[in-house]
């Protein structure tokens, strides 16, 4: 289906998502960084406030465009020709020209994933409104798993816009109807509160957090509520399978919290491509 959509797009939508997603990508690489900072500062301001103190001094202005990026052990800021996404990290061989401190490869792999499934989601979707509206999708859900995997948070600057958008975006039915959505968002949201609450009272620990909710709601407002038991399904199966291969292979603590928005949110990526053809596999009768 994927070439066939692509022969009917023409021989210069795929290519052209494919640098659009390298660009979105290193953009989302800012994000994925910046972005658990700059809430942290907005905490400490927030609890100065409360406490009525003063910070201490004056910080340099610190947001997704300022300051220009640079290497984090020498502070030598990057140049733009060093900048180019995929590229200039094989041309600089994963080192700061400055220090030799290595580059995360972090960097290339959410560039390369980003333009990936760009050129997935736009050669099985099409180059139209829902396909466009389907990269926004596709973007946040990468900047919100790359931040839970580093930090364990899922900001609700990203999770509630996405469910908002969702809601409003399925108005004119574009990926489901709007009664589905609104129900998917709510269903989204209840079952994983029903499932933190009802561990909490077996064993006194907090299983996950509620940016998991809020994302699964978001899953939900833009795929309706048909999609979550698979969603769930899939997210569970591979979260349960990398966390037993890490505490196997690695001797990772068992108790270390491992994040489950990223399996969320590849669960609802796939259920976005291939949600029929998933419904279908695992429930053959119909839901």
């Amino acid at each position: 289906m994927l070439a066939e959509t692509g022969a009917q797009l023409g021989s210069w939508a795929l290519p052209i998502a494919g640098v659009f997603g390298l660009l979105i990508g290193s953009f989302l690489n800012v994000v994925i960084a910046r972005l658990p900072v700059m809430l942290e500062r907005d905490w400490e301001r927030e609890a100065h406030a409360i406490l009525e103190t003063e910070p201490a001094g004056e910080r340099e202005r610190f947001d997704l465009i300022r300051p220009r990026s640079r290497c984090p052990q020498c502070q030598r800021p990057i140049r733009a020709l060093e900048n180019v996404p995929i590229l200039s990290f094989l041309f600089l061989r994963g080192r700061c020209p400055g220090c030799g401190t290595r580059i995360s490869w972090q960097y290339p792999a959410v560039e390369a994933l980003t333009a990936l499934l760009f050129v997935v989601t736009i050669g099985y979707l099409g180059l139209d409104a829902a396909g466009l509206l389907a990269l926004v999708f596709t973007a946040v859900l990468i900047a919100a798993a790359g931040i839970d995997a580093r930090t364990t948070l899922l900001p609700d600057q990203l999770t509630l816009p996405l469910l908002w958008l969702g809601l409003l975006v399925n108005i004119p039915g574009t990926f489901t109807d709007l009664q589905s959505a609104v129900i998917g968002a709510a269903a989204g949201y209840l079952v994983l509160w029903l499932i933190f609450h009802g561990f909490r009272l077996l064993t006194g620990k907090e299983g996950m957090g509620f940016g998991d909710f809020k994302l699964l709601a978001a899953l939900g407002a833009w795929l309706g509520w048909q999609a979550l038991p698979v969603i769930l399904l899939l997210a569970s199966l591979v979260g349960a399978v990398v966390g037993i291969a890490l505490i196997l292979l690695r001797g990772r603590d068992r108790n270390i919290p491992i994040p489950f928005g990223p399996y969320l949110a590849a669960a609802g990526w796939l259920a976005l491509i291939w949600g029929d053809e998933l419904l279908a596999l695992y429930f053959p009768q119909g839901l």
